[in-house]
């Protein structure tokens, strides 16, 4: 078996695909698709999204210092690509998209109602990359549909059927493989 060598490239597919609405529910709001994020910590809990400083979100965010991710399904698909190839300088995306803005819970930006998991994030840190900025940030709310959720009380990824990224097309989830440890479990 022979490997071609390439060059250093964005190669670790795939990764999710998520709207991330900014802005203040009140004034100015836009999305931004994003697939550059995701968990960089546990507790607290945190994470990132990295955006190009051109975008017209980029400011947005940097001003209000807030932002929260909203996961995508397969019934967002269309509304997820749209928001990620028009700019809010030319579209109301909640308004051309159909998408519903709701207060969030500490956060001043919306959240999108039609989503799943609704992730409201404060920026921490601001690093430069190079074509990106990442906006590091502290989770400090979490909204989940109650549709999505079990008679146990866990939320169903699965039934909310999200959505990833890969090389420039979007992907439903596979099919189900194994829970985490099912490697080293003890067989019966």
């Amino acid at each position: 078996m022979s490997k071609q060598i390439w060059k250093p490239g964005t190669m670790l597919y795939p990764v999710p695909v998520v709207m991330v609405s900014c802005g203040d529910f009140d004034g100015e709001k836009n999305i931004i698709t994003i697939a550059w994020t995701g968990t960089i910590n546990s507790d607290p809990a945190m994470t990132y999204i990295s955006v190009r400083p051109e975008r017209h979100s980029y400011s947005m965010i940097k001003n209000t210092g807030e932002f929260v991710i909203n996961v995508t399904t397969e019934k967002l698909a269309f509304p997820t690509d749209f928001c990620g190839v028009r700019s809010g300088k030319d579209f109301d995306k909640f308004k051309e998209m159909k998408l519903t803005p709701e207060r969030a819970n500490k956060v001043k930006c919306p959240i999108i109602k039609e989503s799943p998991i609704n992730i409201e994030c404060k920026v921490k840190d601001v690093v430069k990359l190079g074509t990106h900025d990442m906006f590091i940030s502290e989770i400090v709310s979490v909204l989940a549909d109650e549709k999505y959720m079990d008679e146990t009380g866990r939320f169903n990824f699965e039934k909310s059927r999200p959505i990833c990224y890969s090389h420039g097309e979007y992907y439903g989830l596979g099919k189900y493989i194994g829970k985490f440890g099912y490697s080293v479990k003890k067989i019966k």
